[in-house]
């Protein structure tokens, strides 16, 4: 029974890290436009956001799931209208690498991707009210645990944004990287507009 429940939570973990979302996609752009070295600031900050979200909800799981409804409304807005930013950004520095490379963006920019996140509310409350209950009334396992998610994090951005180093290897041509922008751009907005309730 515990070796089932520990698979289920390791997939839960990886499919939900892994996978597309604003986090990854924004990390592949990022690293596409500026480089893998250029972006570790803002990946920094998306582990950071990630760390404080999963902090808080191993912290507050009892009291979460009457908090939400409350904020969600709030934070589907916030996190939506600051993807279409970051796609309108993504968009506009995408001509040339050498104009990219003048403004990379950082760590308050990652963090608040994750911290301005509804699905990684969601995606809290569900770890720890799922499968990591035991451990809720224990703080220092709370904090490995955040960390822990926090690294799976890192370590699914830092994939992404090694595909967007590579992309970006073989993109000389500024019509061709403008259109690669345009299709991280697109999945960003379709993100918000997902995040939204808007699709």
């Amino acid at each position: 029974m515990m070796t089932s429940n520990l698979l289920a939570l390791i997939s839960f973990v990886l499919i939900s890290t892994f996978t597309p979302g604003p986090s990854n996609i924004s990390s592949a752009s990022m690293a596409m436009l500026y480089g893998y070295r250029n972006t570790l600031r803002f990946l920094a900050g998306l582990t950071s956001g990630v760390f404080v979200m999963m902090l808080l909800g191993g912290l507050v799981s009892s009291t979460l799931l009457t908090l939400f409804p409350a904020v969600e409304p709030v934070l589907r807005v916030m996190g939506a209208g600051y993807l279409v930013y970051l796609a309108i950004v993504i968009l506009k520095a995408s001509y040339t690498f050498e104009q990219a490379e003048a403004n990379p963006m950082g760590y308050a920019q990652g963090l608040l991707v994750n911290l301005l996140n509804p699905k990684l509310v969601v995606y809290a409350f569900t770890l720890f009210t799922a499968f990591l209950t035991p451990i809720v009334d224990n703080i220092a396992l709370v904090i490995v645990a955040a960390a822990l998610l926090a690294l799976t994090a890192f370590s699914a951005a830092t994939v992404w944004a090694l595909f967007g180093t590579a992309i970006r290897c073989y993109l000389r041509q500024p019509r061709i990287t403008l259109v690669v922008n345009l299709i991280f751009s697109l999945f960003l907005v379709y993100t918000a507009a997902d995040i939204a309730g808007i699709i």
